[in-house]
């Protein structure tokens, strides 16, 4: 049987269309998943989450603080927003809102606390709380039913579980619930600091506020809020612990570890 030879053009027309339906599928194959942050959605497309199945919002808080002279103001703010991007992309049907930046860091007048250094920002704590429970009844009207605060910081805690009280009592006849998060923090904090004591690191090393703990979770998430030349030598004022043998090995895993047991939580304290 003779072969049947195709005209040079349509061959090339061929070639064409193999190669733009290969780049096609390469690309459809390499698109990004979908953005779960609230800012990145336009109204519409968040009605059509909600009305999807994505009815938790996890609402991400920081603090803006000293942390020494090796890591940034902004570790609460970068650290919450990544993590609860992580836990939302675990969970599966939740929204991320924007970042709440603005907590309690002590007095003005005499400063106290992280505000004897520079850089500090401070509100007071009914401010914050109203600040709270405005948004929370915003996604409620917008239609969320799980309102989940993750507090990356420990000194609001107490606070975000007395808003989360105080809206479910008044939410009580409704099928919205708001949720401070404990686990979170626990497993960012304490339980981090108890895995790596059984490691055989030290309490003043492994410190609370910019020690070895808290440094290496950060070089674990986004290592350029960390000033790795300045990790060595003696712990500027401010720090508690030591930064020195902080690496992202460590923090690894506990970021698996802050993710796993919130998503636990947050998927145990929403079944209905």
């Amino acid at each position: 049987m003779r072969a049947i030879m195709f005209p040079a053009s349509w061959r090339a027309c061929a070639w064409i269309v193999l190669l733009a339906g290969t780049t096609l599928a390469s690309s459809t194959l390499a698109a990004p998943p979908a953005s779960v942050f609230l800012e990145d959605l336009t109204s519409p497309e968040l009605t059509q989450r909600i009305v999807a199945g994505a009815t938790t919002i996890l609402v991400p808080i920081g603090g803006t603080e000293q942390n020494g002279a090796h890591m940034t103001l902004g570790k609460h703010n970068v650290r919450a927003r990544l993590l609860a991007e992580r836990i939302a992309r675990e969970l599966g049907n939740a929204i991320v809102a924007p970042v709440i930046a603005y907590v309690p860091e002590g007095a003005l007048a005499p400063p106290t606390g992280h505000m004897r250094y520079p850089g500090t920002i401070t509100v007071p704590a009914d401010a914050y709380r109203k600040i709270l429970e405005s948004a929370a009844r915003s996604f409620k009207a917008t239609g969320f039913r799980d309102i989940v605060f993750l507090g990356d910081h420990g000194d609001y805690q107490k606070d975000d579980r007395a808003v989360a009280a105080a809206l479910d009592r008044e939410w009580a006849g409704t099928p919205v619930r708001a949720h401070a998060l404990d686990a979170y923090y626990r497993a960012a904090s304490a339980g981090f600091a108890d895995t790596l004591r059984k490691q055989g690191y030290p309490p003043n090393e492994i410190g609370t506020h910019a020690g070895l703990a808290d440094t290496s979770l950060m070089l674990a998430i986004d290592p350029a809020q960390v000033r790795a030349e300045r990790l060595s030598g003696k712990p500027a004022p401010g720090v508690s612990g030591d930064p020195a043998r902080a690496s992202a090995a460590l923090g690894h895993p506990a970021v698996e570890a802050i993710v796993a047991q919130s998503v636990a939580a947050i998927r145990a304290a929403t079944t209905r």
